[in-house]
């Protein structure tokens, strides 16, 4: 019997497209659907490991899912981009590499402002966008970060307490949906 490929255990794949960058992503999920593509665009410094495999499992259970490592981030080569639009521009070099012509996207917060722009740039292509945990251009309080938040989101090595500080709630509820969130993202650390 065949194991399910799932979020820990699609292989990472590259692709190089026009724009000279070599991309780090994941694909896989049910093909067997009339569904298309969901791309993942994920939040400031994440990479491919930083989805969490529970969601990701339950989406590509139902279709085909890609993840993605935009230009410079994790497996993908070149230098982070400094504005969103580029980074949109980075996931559309991609998209076109890989030859989608539809596809839905999944932004997650800073992959959500790139998610808007990606959609801006070609809406005939996007058929549908979920955005969580994100806001649009020029929302209150989306210029700033402030503190714990900033030392948080520009650590030089980020851990758990980073990732419970940027990404949940301080109340009990939000600490343990924060920690099951991190034991998820690396099972072996730990059980549920």
């Amino acid at each position: 019997m065949s194991q399910t490929v799932s979020q820990l255990t699609a292989p990472n794949q590259s692709i190089e497209a026009a724009n000279g960058i070599r991309y780090a992503y994941r694909r896989f999920g049910n093909t067997e659907t009339a569904a298309v593509p969901l791309v993942f665009l994920q939040h400031f410094r994440g990479n491919l490991d930083n989805w969490d495999p529970i969601l990701v499992d339950a989406i590509a259970a139902r279709r085909e899912v890609i993840l993605l490592d935009n230009v410079g981030v994790g497996g993908s080569t070149g230098t982070v981009p400094s504005t969103v639009q580029e980074m949109a521009l980075g996931a559309l070099a991609f998209i076109d590499a890989l030859g989608l012509k539809t596809y839905d996207l999944f932004g997650f917060s800073l992959g959500g402002f790139v998610a808007q722009e990606v959609a801006l740039i070609r809406p005939p292509q996007v058929r549908r966008i979920v955005l969580a945990g994100t806001g649009p251009q020029g929302g209150k309080g989306f210029h700033l970060w402030a503190g714990e938040i900033l030392e948080a989101a520009i650590r030089d090595e980020p851990g758990a307490e980073d990732l419970l500080t940027l990404f949940f709630t301080r109340s009990e509820n939000g600490k343990a949906k924060g920690w099951e969130f991190v034991l998820d993202l690396h099972p072996a650390g730990g059980s549920r």
